[in-house]
C-alpha cells in the first residue's frame, strides 16, 4: 500500500507542477458550459442537466487521453520507466498509482462544474437524483478513458501516437452505440450483431446510467472494461520490465 500511495502522490503532484492541469482544467471547463447553452439550454425551459451530461462523451473522447497520454509515454521519453521499475514497487502498484491519480483529476475536474449545478437549481426544481446517477455515469466513463489512455500510453513512448490510438480508441466504444452508426450498420449487417455491438457500446451504458437506470449491468460493464485495460498495461510493462 506504501508503495501505491508513493507512486500515486508523485505522479498527482506532477499534475500541477507543469501548466497541463491547468489548461485542461480551464478548457474543459469553458467547453461543457459553452456546448451545454449553446445546444438550447434555456431554450427547452426544463431544469435538468441533460444538455449537460450528453455532452460529456464527446468532450471526453478527446481530453481525457490528452489527460492519459503522458502516464508512461514521457516516463519513456526521459528514461526514468527504468527507475520506477526497480524500485521496491511492483508494476500492477505504479500502474495503478498512475491511474488512480488520473482518475481523481478528472473527478476534480467534474466537481468544479458544480455552478452549473446552482444554475440549475436556482432556475427550478431538479431531479437530484438525475443530477447524482449522471455524475456517476460520467465518473465511471472517464475512468474507462483512463485506462484505455493508460494501455496505448504503455506500448508507446511518442505521447501524439498514444493520444491518438486512444481518441480511435475512445471513439469507437462512443460512436459504435449512436443511433446513426446502428442504423447505418443494421443495412448490412444482422440485427443480432447490431445489437450486439450496441450492447458493447460505451454510450448505452452511460446513458442508461445517466437517466437513472442503476443495473448491474451497467456498472459491471465499466468495471470490467477498466480491469481489462488496466491488466492489459500491467501486462506489457511487465513483459517491458523483464527485457
Amino acid at each position: 500500500m506504501s508503495s501505491f500511495q508513493a507512486v500515486f502522490k508523485r505522479e498527482f503532484k506532477s499534475y500541477f507542477t507543469t501548466p497541463v492541469a491547468y489548461v485542461f482544467l480551464v478548457i474543459f471547463l469553458f467547453f461543457s458550459g459553452y456546448l451545454t447553452f449553446k445546444q438550447g439550454f434555456f431554450a427547452i425551459r426544463q431544469a435538468d442537466m441533460n444538455t449537460f451530461f450528453m455532452n460529456m462523451p464527446l468532450l471526453f473522447v478527446f481530453l481525457v487521453p490528452a489527460t492519459a497520454m503522458r502516464l508512461w509515454a514521457e516516463e519513456r521519453r526521459v528514461g526514468s520507466i527504468e527507475l520506477l521499475l526497480t524500485l521496491p514497487v511492483t508494476v500492477t502498484q505504479a500502474v495503478l498509482g498512475k491511474f488512480c491519480a488520473a482518475w481523481l483529476f478528472i473527478v476534480i475536474a467534474l466537481a468544479l462544474t458544480f455552478p452549473m449545478v446552482i444554475t440549475v437549481c436556482f432556475l427550478g426544481d431538479p431531479d437530484a437524483g438525475l443530477i447524482v446517477t449522471g455524475y456517476l455515469g460520467t465518473v465511471l466513463m472517464a475512468g474507462a478513458f483512463i485506462s484505455i489512455g493508460c494501455f496505448f500510453s504503455a506500448i508507446s513512448k511518442n505521447q501524439v501516437i498514444s493520444f491518438v490510438l486512444s481518441v480511435v480508441a475512445c471513439a469507437i466504444l462512443v460512436f459504435a452505440g449512436m443511433p446513426t452508426t446502428l442504423n447505418y450498420l443494421s443495412t448490412f449487417l444482422p440485427s443480432g450483431l447490431v445489437s450486439a455491438i450496441g450492447t458493447m457500446s460505451l454510450q448505452t451504458h452511460f446513458e442508461s446510467i445517466q437517466k437513472g437506470l442503476l443495473e448491474f449491468k451497467d456498472f459491471s460493464y465499466f468495471i470490467l472494461l477498466i480491469i481489462g485495460w488496466i491488466a492489459a498495461s500491467s501486462i506489457i510493462l511487465e513483459e517491458r520490465k523483464a527485457n
